[in-house]
Parts: C-alpha cells; structure tokens; sequence
C-alpha cells in the first residue's frame, strides 16, 4: 500500500520532516515514490510547505496519509482558506 508520510531529515535534537509518498514496507528513511512538501516542527508559526494539489492526486489514487500528514493538510487547508 502507498502511503503519504513524514521522512527524518536533520540532526540531533534539530528535527526537520520531508513528506513523501512511499511504499508502506519501506524504512522511514529509504527509498520514496514523490517527495510533496516539507515541515520543520521548530518553526513557531506553521512550518510546513505542502503541495496540496499533488496530495490530493496521491490521494485520490488511494495513498493512505499518517495521522500526522493528515493534520498538517488539514491545517494547510485552513491557511489557504
């Protein structure tokens, strides 16, 4: 199953996320399908950069998101709203 979720970039104790679109058996950081946006959990207001349009094809061809990557369009929506 493909699924959308959170890969760990960046060091110790300065956590920084790519969201990609990845086989559900590969390891959190191995091989991915798209990468479709970015958060950094630091950053006071939103930090996350996603590409809505490209999440919502993902989506629709039936790529499951984490809960975590859920929210975070959630709260995209939102802003753009």
């Amino acid at each position: 199953m493909v699924k959308i979720r959170l890969r760990r970039e960046g060091s110790k104790g300065r956590p920084y996320y790519k969201i990609v679109v990845a086989d559900g058996r590969a390891r959190r950081e191995g091989a991915f399908i798209e990468m479709i946006g970015n958060y950094d959990p630091l950053k006071e207001e939103g930090g996350a950069n996603i590409d809505l349009e490209k999440a919502d094809e993902w989506i629709s061809k039936g790529a499951q998101p984490s809960e975590t990557v859920l929210s975070i369009i959630k709260k995209a929506r939102r802003a753009t709203a």
